[in-house]
């Protein structure tokens, strides 16, 4: 099964955003894609409803990615909070269950974290116990700021002593001014003391970006092969 856990090395990394280019470019390459955000917080009020922002946004890059969710909150705060305040409580039995039932109609599924790893989404349970149980392998988004070595670290170190298996870190929205020396040095450290690699280098898209922009730049800025590892036909330049 091609599917993969993306988490963060804090919030607001892009792992939306990543999730969405990654998702719409195996569409693209003719795998039947779903997208499962098992928890979302920071929902929006709609005519009534509540929808999920981020599988919203999935669906403005393609709309024919099957999108998911299980549990759904307006709070935008740390999943544990958010369900405590709306009386619902998050249950890992649940969303492994829903994880293999999405999982089996699709060639690849993404799950869509709502957070880092470290975070709690019930007692004495973090969102990296959830991602053991599902038995998912994680790919890492991060940043190129001052707390991207550090914190990317701590995620690697948590998910290891957890026993996930990590594909990769990605590095997400570089801007055009970011010094290739910084870069170099952040890919070098997190590869130096870790054995994990540094799979991709995903550059800032202005707004106005088209779905083709962001496919684009996933195919040219991200190992699509080895956070999968799978052989890819149709990547076959040869």
């Amino acid at each position: 099964m091609l599917n993969l856990y993306i988490t963060s090395s804090e919030r607001r990394q892009g792992k939306t955003f990543i999730t969405a280019g990654i998702s719409a470019t195996m569409q693209s390459l003719g795998y039947s894609t779903s997208v499962y955000k098992p928890i979302q917080t920071a929902g929006k009020e709609l005519n009534g409803f509540v929808q999920s922002p981020d599988l919203t946004f999935i669906k403005t890059i393609d709309p024919y990615i099957n999108s998911h969710f299980s549990y759904l909150y307006k709070e935008n705060t740390e999943p544990m909070i958010a369900s405590e305040k709306d009386n619902e409580f998050i249950d890992i039995d649940y969303i492994n269950n829903e994880y293999k039932r999405i999982s089996s109609v699709s060639d690849c599924t993404m799950l869509d974290g709502d957070s880092g790893i470290l975070s709690p989404i019930a007692p004495n349970t973090l969102t990296a116990d959830l991602v053991r149980k599902l038995g998912v392998p994680i790919l890492i988004v991060t940043q190129p700021d001052l707390n991207a070595v550090n914190n990317t670290l701590m995620t690697i170190a948590v998910a290891l002593e957890k026993g996930i298996e990590i594909r990769g870190v990605i590095v997400n929205d570089i801007s055009a001014d970011c010094s290739k020396e910084i870069l170099t040095s952040i890919t070098r450290i997190i590869e130096e003391f870790t054995n994990v690699k540094v799979l991709g280098l995903v550059p800032h898209l202005p707004s106005g970006y088209t779905p083709e922009d962001l496919i684009t730049a996933i195919l040219n800025g991200i190992d699509i092969e080895s956070i999968f590892n799978v052989k890819i036909e149709k990547l076959d330049i040869n």
